[in-house]
């Protein structure tokens, strides 16, 4: 019942254009705050604290991002929507560069991971667990336009990673 309407509210331009600057930084202080416990942001969307590191700088950089965690295959899809915004979120240009980063997923301590970017049909054949992570994936990708919205698959790196 809810998520319906906080979709709906997500979906709107006030809300695209505000959330931006909002949403990170607040989810970054409580996920402190709270030693990797809680964000704001776990209220409706599953939220992963990703560490990667930076392409030009060579330096951390942490940021919530949307995520699906798949059970089964013990990894996660991380959604680069960007709230739909005309550019990737840095995050996403981070991972091409250099694709081992840290995972923090739901007050656990972080773990190492391996991005791979997700081929259009893969990304086709996740779309289910995709929107069922961020159910306005739709309204932010016809936002996003030519640009296409980057999607990962984060594997630990004893793990095998899931062929496309």
């Amino acid at each position: 019942m809810i998520r319906p309407l906080l979709a709906g509210i997500g979906a709107t331009p006030a809300f695209t254009r505000l959330a931006p600057h909002v949403l990170p930084r607040c989810d970054l202080a409580f996920h402190r705050l709270t030693g990797g416990r809680w964000t704001p942001s776990r209220l409706v969307l599953p939220v992963l604290v990703l560490t990667t590191t930076g392409r030009r700088t060579g330096r951390p950089r942490t940021t919530p991002v949307c995520a699906y965690h798949d059970e089964a295959a013990g990894s996660w899809l991380v959604i680069g929507s960007n709230f739909g915004r005309p550019e990737h979120p840095a995050w996403s240009g981070n991972l091409l560069h250099t694709p081992r980063a840290l995972a923090a997923w739901q007050g656990r301590p972080p773990v190492a991971v391996t991005a791979r970017l997700l081929t259009p049909g893969e990304q086709e054949a996740e779309r289910g667990h995709i929107l069922r992570a961020l159910p306005v994936y739709d309204h932010y990708a016809a936002r996003a336009g030519s640009r296409g919205i980057r999607v990962f698959r984060l594997t630990r790196p004893e793990q095998p990673v899931r062929p496309g």
